[in-house]
């Protein structure tokens, strides 16, 4: 350890008291003859400690005179009709701009910061919290000639993988009303969707291409990961990502899909252990297998690969997202590079000990603590084995990555469900999700590259919808690629896409 001094100045407040208590906290106790030295080390430490806080601290500028806050406001109801919208803004590049996004208008999740727009997080557990610094991808997108149109609802703190848990209200399903968004991203799903019927998140500019209604989806998803991609060397997860500069031409690369046999010699593996999840509807296995022989009619190979530990991840993942949210909001990121918000986190650290705010908190929030504080104390390894077998996770799916250009399996195992009622209990509300991110969670862990996409439509078993001929909602794909190859899982997906309206499949 690095000391720089033993002698505490006259009037330190560290005692042998507070030593004590510290002490006691710790479970621990030091021997008499001890006691004063460890009360030292104690008091010059907290010199030290108050001696950084009161240090000016550190926040990248944002360049206001170039891209300025206009018009940051709520969407009035009649605006928003499914909720989806939590402030509208205008944020755009005052000097000519030609950059690859020009022309489009893009709506962040309200969980990415945007300097002097206030971010609610779906939550009332922490409120009043307007960030001081933009999200690298916020100046990305404004560099590269896009227009910012507001923050999308996001689920309580991304803490609900249905839409009903936003502190704002409901966000509704698009294709029915009183049915499921999805979540965390319940507003964006339901901004994007809305997107290609009257424009309001991409407005569409010439691109050389089919005249396919349903095409736009995977290319604009090529555009905009190639105009953020790339590390930004403040975040120390980008840390091993491509120099910006060497970022592939997603957009253009896709423009050469447009021969016969498109995906010849391409070898595609359905995982089988993500056909056998518990709560897999057997409609939704037949709709993704069809999916799945549309890619074998596009000239690629499509066969079964087991990979066992995939029925495992939702338990890594449990034990990573419960034990590792709980320490985060206690803590930040320790022991990361990058930038933390730590005004944010003093607000957590506030809500968790004002009853009023906890009365507030989702249910999901609270689960997380809970959960997390008794795994600290019953379970002190759990993290460090998650950590490790998340790595086990990964390697697994980089074996069969060895003999296979991507992975596929069903994105969700079941088409989007009803809201639960208002005055629903914790379990009624957490029972709507159960074996929701089956397939998904894995990927959160291991960091590959996936593309989640529509592959049809079919009627739901329960809610208002049901009997109602007109009522249908989707099903879909999930492509999973190699580290650092996008451009792979883009191809395949835009490669099926051109073939399928995808609207009109069923199982």
């Amino acid at each position: 350890m690095s000391v720089f001094s033993v002698d505490p100045k006259a009037g330190n407040p560290v005692t042998s008291a507070v030593l004590d208590e510290v002490c006691k906290s710790l479970g621990v106790k030091l021997k008499h003859d001890e006691h004063e030295d460890y009360r030292k080390l104690l008091a010059v430490f907290d010199e030290s400690a108050r001696e950084l806080m009161e240090m000016d601290d550190y926040v990248p500028a944002t360049d206001l005179t170039r891209f300025p806050r206009n018009d940051v406001c709520h969407t009035g109801a009649s605006d928003n009709t499914h909720g989806a919208w939590a402030w509208r803004c205008s944020i755009r590049d005052t000097q000519p701009n030609a950059g690859i996004l020009a022309g489009k208008t893009t709506c962040l999740k309200d969980m990415i910061s945007v300097k002097n727009v206030p971010m609610l997080m779906g939550t009332e557990f922490v409120s009043g919290y307007t960030p001081n610094m933009d999200a690298t991808v916020v100046t990305r997108i404004l560099e590269a000639g896009g227009h910012i149109t507001g923050k999308a609802v996001c689920e309580n703190l991304c803490h609900s993988a249905t839409s009903h848990s936003s502190s704002t209200g409901t966000v509704e399903n698009p294709h029915a009303k009183g049915y499921s968004a999805g979540g965390s991203s319940s507003g964006s799903g339901v901004l994007n969707f809305w997107s290609h019927t009257i424009h309001w998140l991409w407005q569409q500019r010439a691109h050389k291409r089919p005249s396919r209604t349903n095409d736009s989806t995977v290319l604009d998803n090529a555009l905009l990961l190639q105009a953020i991609a790339g590390t930004d060397n403040i975040d120390d997860r980008s840390f091993a990502a491509p120099h910006r500069s060497n970022i592939p031409k997603y957009h253009d690369l896709l423009q050469v899909l447009d021969e016969p046999k498109r995906l010849s010699g391409i070898k595609i593996g359905i995982i089988t252990e993500s056909l056998e999840v518990p709560v897999l509807d057997p409609r939704v296995r037949d709709c993704f297998s069809n999916a799945a022989e549309g890619f074998r009619k596009l000239g690629a190979t499509v066969e079964e690969v087991s990979i066992p530990i995939h029925k495992k991840g939702s338990t890594i993942w449990t034990g990573v997202s419960k034990t590792g949210g709980y320490l985060t909001k206690l803590h930040g990121g320790a022991g990361r590079r990058g930038h933390v918000m730590h005004e944010l986190n003093s607000l957590f650290a506030e809500a968790l000990n004002d009853p009023a705010k906890w009365d507030k908190a989702y249910v999901a929030t609270k689960n997380i603590y809970i959960n997390g504080a008794y795994a600290e104390e019953r379970y002190p390894a759990l993290l460090a084995k998650a950590t490790n077998l998340s790595r086990k996770l990964r390697d697994a799916y980089d074996t069969a990555l060895q003999s296979y250009d991507v992975l596929i399996t069903p994105t969700l195992p079941y088409v989007a469900t009803s809201h639960p009622a208002k005055d629903a209990s914790p379990l009624e509300q957490i029972k709507k999700q159960v074996g929701l991110t089956s397939n998904t969670c894995q990927f959160n862990q291991t960091g590959h590259p996936v593309l989640a996409m529509p592959i049809g439509m079919l009627p739901p078993l329960e809610g208002p919808g049901v009997g109602k001929e007109d009522v249908k909602l989707p099903v879909g794909m999930q492509v999973i690629g190699r580290w650092w190859e996008e451009a792979m899982v883009l191809r395949l997906g835009y490669a099926w896409e051109l073939e399928h309206d995808w609207k009109s499949m069923d199982a």
